[in-house]
């Protein structure tokens, strides 16, 4: 079976680009002129070009000798394995960019939770010390558009658990942030989400691996590959410093300064003082506990807050954990993909301060359903966001915190998790004067 292992080795091939989201689209552009393409997604109105999977797209896949297959399509997807039972080589344009790449030059970073507010850290840490740094990946384009300029600097690249399975190769440092139950539907267990995502530390190639120092990552440390190197959280006011809300950003943070200390070989204390004096500067990820808007009630205040990308439970308990003391109305839920809510709801019930959930979507119900087995906590189920914020403001006649913090994609209603908190915003700011 031919193996490419780069995008040269494609020159002259029929090769197949599965999925026309962004990766097929910069697979396309890298590999225009060069291959002979077919081009593939499951949604059918892309355009005349597109192929529709259903439609004699997969035929046309099978006529390929290499298949390019964008993350958001599952690995072990009866399709795909169909298509390498036939010789049909799938792999990734991520993959061929990683073993044509300097990987000294990479780092790679994933968890279920702050991997995005990582990669920023990361890249923002190195520019703090003279450091020519680009967000690559997830939090930023594909590395392998033919647009992005790779030939030097350093390259901070978010990866996701999709993405992790197809990675032959490691980055010269591998960063994973956090584990907690995400894309059960796509990955078909815990067990095998966790497998598939660890598997970017046992990918070959010389590589340090670091993990945050804490009971999960000890606890799995048979499952970790490359030079294991474990982080201790920072204590010091750094986070508040870079505007960063939560006790899991003092992880975060150290995670970025270990990174960089790593790469550069710039003492500790030198790259602190160099990043506390450049603070200001740092701004932090929309979606990632922003404060959108706050008003006064009754006396007291109430704050509404964008979590809008968590998308898993782990995050949404993080959340609730910077607001423990205060009451809070939580906005969750969204498109079911089979994540256990018994955390989340467990978490919910053990709150001292009053609590309100207000559901969306079937995983919202999911999560009520949960909720309603352990505790007495007031809930509403809504179909709108406008009747969400409505009925979360109400709730709060005394202050608190107006969180959006999902659990869930947003695919249900909204094309992505931004088009979700743009909603949020704007019926905040429609309400809040």
């Amino acid at each position: 079976m031919f193996r490419p292992t780069g995008f040269a080795d494609l020159a002259g091939r029929r090769v197949g680009v599965f999925g026309y989201g962004v990766e097929g689209h910069a697979a396309e552009r890298r590999l225009h002129g060069v291959s002979e393409l077919v081009v593939v997604d499951d949604t059918p109105g892309l355009g005349p070009e597109v192929l529709v999977t259903s439609e004699g797209g997969l035929d046309a896949l099978l006529g390929c000798d290499v298949v390019l297959k964008s993350p958001g399509i599952p690995r072990r997807r009866a399709d795909v394995m169909n298509l390498e039972l036939h010789g049909v080589t799938v792999t990734s344009a991520l993959n061929l960019w990683m073993q044509e790449t300097d990987r000294s030059r990479v780092v790679g970073l994933t968890g279920t939770k702050g991997k995005s507010t990582t990669t920023a850290l990361v890249t923002f840490f190195l520019h703090c010390v003279g450091e020519e740094a680009q967000r690559l990946g997830n939090i930023g384009q594909p590395p392998y558009d033919s647009s992005v300029d790779t030939s030097k600097g350093w390259l901070v690249l978010e990866v996701s658990s999709f993405q992790c399975v197809d990675l032959e190769v490691a980055p010269g440092v591998v960063v994973v942030t956090s584990l907690g139950a995400d894309h059960l539907d796509w990955h078909g267990s815990l067990e095998q989400y966790y497998d598939d995502k660890l598997s970017l530390t046992r990918a070959e190639g010389a590589h340090q691996t670091l993990v945050p120092d804490n009971v999960t990552f000890r606890r799995i440390q048979d499952q970790l590959g490359g030079e294991l190197r474990y982080v201790e959280s920072d204590t010091s006011h750094l986070a508040a410093a870079l505007g960063l809300i939560g006790a899991h950003n003092n992880a975060n943070v150290a995670l970025a300064l270990a990174v960089v200390e790593t790469l550069t070989g710039v003492d500790a204390s030198e790259l602190r003082a160099a990043v506390e004096k450049e603070s200001y500067r740092f701004e932090p990820l929309r979606g990632r506990l922003t404060l959108v808007a706050k008003e006064s009630a009754n006396g007291a205040i109430l704050r509404y807050v964008d979590d809008g990308l968590a998308t898993s439970v782990l995050p949404t308990v993080a959340a609730l954990e910077v607001f423990v003391d205060e009451p809070v109305a939580l906005i969750a839920g969204g498109f079911d993909r089979g994540v256990d809510y018994s955390e989340l709801a467990s978490a919910l019930a053990a709150r001292q301060q009053p609590t309100t959930l207000i559901t969306m979507g079937d995983a919202g119900k999911r999560l009520g359903t949960a909720l309603a087995q352990r505790s007495g906590v007031t809930q509403h189920h809504v179909n709108e966001m406008a009747d969400a914020v409505r009925v979360a403001r109400s709730s709060l006649r005394h202050g608190g915190v107006v969180l959006l913090s999902p659990a869930a994609p947003s695919f249900d209603q909204y094309r992505n998790w931004e088009e979700r908190s743009d909603d949020f915003t704007a019926v905040v700011r429609s309400l809040v004067p």
